[in-house]
């Protein structure tokens, strides 16, 4: 007998054609039988606790009597033999998922591996996005580009009418992080860009994840319409809450997305909200020997605020982080500067506190312009939520996770590991971590991210791959050199699999829509309205570009 935990309740209600009668009881009956079962402590236990499933393929080959005890058994055999057929399509349909994208695995990191390359940051991704929207559109989705006025951010559709499903893409690169697929530092380009939080292997599984659902759509006819948001500048530009304002993902049900890491994990968490923006200060110039008192320094403004707001560190709630970086000083010793800049983060997990912090950021600046004598800008560049974690859907995305488990290394990669481990600082974490999946649980993250937004007008859940040598910080020369090569690939091939499996439970299994609906709901409570942190702004297409 196949069984699948958790199976029987969706498909119980809706038996396939042809079955046989004496395998179905009447109407009548199997709705009074299933609302029995659906109330047995056992059901509910089993359906909020899914199980692995066998050959990565969501099946487990088992006696009925493993799964249930006698009394559940007598209850619920009938329907379980109803459920059969179905078990063994969900079986079919997700082995066909999983061999079309390893059909592809060998195109998909080249696609990678081109966007690892190019390392294009925020806003400027242009050739970036280009490669993914081409692979998208030769594997038959629609392509609007440019949309929410971004040249960059693209919606790739596939289908029609309901439910709508998407999966987010990203591939912005970082500063300063250029790094060769080597075990050791040796920068490609000195002080040039690199992909140090794995977005290139992001937007490809992404891709590659909906390229195969797509294929399975398109064979047997599933109704319903499948989305790739490609996204922009996660990295402090924010480009998804630019698409939520726009309205882009009003006609979503659910929405999944997926985040390179050094372990497997798709537990659900929260993140950090957060506010930054770019601090400008105007003085007036002057030689800094001859005659400096007739000078007003600019850099002294923003040296004055930096210290202020050193000393606010104290007095700021727990769970706060304020962290900034000058990207203007001058640009000579003997010349007093006219112009200076910080950029400045202010993070906390309640958006309301970041809302305070900033306030309390301004009025350090403020004081800083008065005592300097200079002229204050300030430009808010980015405004984030925190998650809205969605229970309902990461456990149904953590048994997919589950089904095709971690990344195994060959002998080779294991001496690559071994040789990036040996850089890594704080307590050495096993190699082994990055074959097992995370026990399901609550893991909230000490960063941000522009999901948090979407998370709270659609229902949301992602997960992560261990495409990075268990124990490797994101943002680190160590995450761009083990997602340049085939570590980062095999992560990148588990989390297009994980993906492709979820969307397919979510397309075919209605009542997980309306019960992550339901969650989401009552988590957001009663009358909330989204309102972007970053006000009525347009995007900030040059935030990465340093002031002359």
């Amino acid at each position: 007998m196949l069984v699948r935990a958790g199976l029987c309740d969706d498909d119980l209600r809706h038996p396939r054609k042809g079955s046989g009668s004496a395998l179905f009881c009447n109407d009548r009956e199997r709705a009074y039988r299933l609302s029995e079962v659906r109330q047995s402590p056992e059901f509910r236990r089993r359906r909020l606790q899914p199980e692995p499933i066998c050959c990565t393929l969501g099946l487990r080959r088992l006696p009925v009597s493993h799964q249930l005890s006698k009394s559940m058994r007598s209850l619920t055999l009938p329907f379980i033999l109803c459920a059969w057929p179905a078990a063994l399509v969900a079986q079919n349909a997700k082995a066909e998922l999983v061999a079309a994208i390893d059909a592809r695995k060998a195109q998909y990191a080249i696609i990678s591996d081109e966007i690892w390359s190019l390392a294009e940051l925020g806003y400027q991704e242009h050739k970036s996005s280009a490669r993914l929207q081409a692979e998208l559109k030769s594997a038959g989705f629609t392509v609007e580009s440019g949309v929410a006025a971004m040249p960059t951010a693209f919606v790739a559709t596939y289908g029609s009418g309901k439910p709508v499903i998407a999966v987010l893409a990203e591939f912005d690169a970082l500063p300063g992080l250029s790094q060769g697929a080597v075990p050791i530092r040796q920068p490609v380009v000195e002080h040039g860009a690199g992909h140090a939080c794995g977005h290139h292997l992001f937007g490809t599984a992404s891709a590659a994840a909906a390229i195969a659902v797509k294929g399975w759509m398109a064979k047997s006819g599933q109704r319903g319409t499948l989305r790739v948001y490609g996204t922009p500048a996660e990295e402090g530009g924010g480009g998804k809450i630019y698409m939520v304002r726009a309205g882009l993902f009003d006609d979503v049900d659910a929405v999944l997305d997926w985040h390179p890491e050094s372990r497997n994990d798709a537990g659900p968490g929260s993140s950090l909200a957060n506010i930054s923006g770019k601090f400008r200060f105007r003085g007036k110039a002057a030689h800094a020997a001859i005659a400096p008192w007739t000078g007003r320094s600019a850099l002294d403004a923003v040296e004055a605020m930096s210290h202020m707001v050193n000393m606010m560190r104290e007095h700021v709630p727990e769970g706060t982080r304020i962290h900034h970086i000058i990207t203007s000083g001058g640009g000579a010793p003997n010349v007093v500067p006219d112009f200076a800049e910080a950029y400045f983060y202010a993070r906390h997990p309640d958006s309301r506190e970041v809302f305070d912090l900033w306030a309390r950021l301004e009025l350090a600046a403020k004081g800083a312009a008065m005592g300097t004598e200079t002229e204050l800008e300030v430009e808010v560049v980015n405004g984030v939520y925190a998650l809205l974690p969605n229970e309902t859907l990461a456990r149904m995305v953590h048994a997919n996770l589950l089904a095709v488990g971690g990344v195994h290394y060959t002998a080779e990669e294991r001496r690559f590991a071994e040789k990036i481990a040996a850089t890594l600082d704080g307590p050495k974490i096993d190699l082994a971590e990055a074959v097992q999946v995370r026990p399901y649980g609550r893991s909230d993250a000490a960063g941000s991210t522009d999901v948090g937004d979407v998370s709270w007008v659609v229902p949301n859940a992602g997960l992560g791959t261990a495409t990075w040598v268990p124990g490797t910080s994101a943002h680190s020369w160590q995450a761009v050199a083990a997602g340049g090569m085939s570590i980062g690939h095999k992560g990148m091939i588990v989390a297009a699999k994980t993906l492709a499996m979820s969307i397919y439970d979510l397309f075919t299994t209605p009542e997980l829509l309306t019960d992550a609906r339901a969650e989401f709901v009552k988590a957001r409570g009663a009358g909330f309205t989204y309102r972007p942190l970053i006000g009525d702004r347009q995007p900030p297409l040059d935030y990465r570009v340093n002031p002359r």
